[in-house]
């Protein structure tokens, strides 16, 4: 669980949803016509730029902006050391069977058994990556487009308040429900953008990111068992994937 996400959200909510509190009674923040514009609005407009199946997956893919497990790239480096001191002294064929903590590791390594050459091997991982990486940039594309779309269906919501509230004039009492629709929309878009859409967008991007240069670490490593490599040499070029500071950790 991501409890930077986690805290980061429901404390948003909160000090907004705090905030209508005591500035008086909560009811008058609630109008379902605004609702219903802005919040059907924006996830209909939005389906329109994708597959269905696409936009069936984007809950599943909220998910992971608070729960994405990804083997610690420190841990990963020790099993592949591991891994290359028992190829070097045994053959590729000796890690047939060895239970590895990551799932792309496991793959590459069952190719490294099968005999594969090295270019063969590094096509397909890369091409498995690369697929990753624009599943990613789906999910991340779908919650920047809401975020996109959420304030523009607020803005359009405010325009249809003004022009019942100015159709209206002559009738005090529907210019207060119309003025409602006209302010509320336009701050139902704003929330649902900045406190949900671009929020989720942005750390759906840094997972993509993180996911990448790890399964870029896992190719590298791979290659470098392969081919033979020292061990030791193997753990000091997967290190130049750390940080600098866990590098030095290592070191030590």
């Amino acid at each position: 669980m991501d409890l930077a996400t986690l805290v980061g959200i429901i404390l948003t909510w909160i000090i907004v949803i705090m905030a209508m509190v005591m500035g008086g009674d909560p009811g008058m923040f609630v109008n379902i016509p605004s609702l219903l514009i802005v919040v059907g609005g924006t996830i209909f407009a939005c389906l329109m730029k994708y597959e269905l199946g696409h936009f069936l997956q984007a809950g599943k893919m909220v998910g992971k902006a608070f729960s994405f497990k990804l083997a610690k790239p420190d841990a990963l480096i020790d099993e592949v050391v591991e891994l290359a001191g028992e190829a070097r002294k045994n053959g590729l064929l000796a890690l047939e069977g060895k239970e590895v903590s990551d799932p792309f590791l496991a793959k590459g390594i069952q190719l490294l058994v099968d005999g594969h050459d090295p270019e063969v091997v590094k096509t397909l991982l890369s091409k498995d990556m690369k697929l990753a990486m624009t599943r990613h940039d789906v999910g991340v594309s779908i919650f920047k487009n809401m975020g996109d779309i959420a304030p523009a269906m607020g803005m359009i919501g405010t325009l249809i308040g003004l022009v019942a509230m100015l159709a209206n004039m002559d009738d005090p009492k529907a210019i207060g429900p119309a003025m409602a629709v006209a302010l509320l929309t336009t701050l139902y878009g704003a929330m649902i953008a900045n406190m949900f859409a671009i929020p989720v967008a942005d750390k759906l991007s840094l997972r993509k990111d993180e996911e990448g240069l790890l399964k870029a670490m896992i190719i590298d490593a791979l290659i470098s068992i392969q081919a033979g490599q020292n061990p030791r040499v193997i753990e000091s070029i997967l290190q130049t994937y750390l940080a600098e500071s866990k590098r030095t950790a290592a070191d030590d």
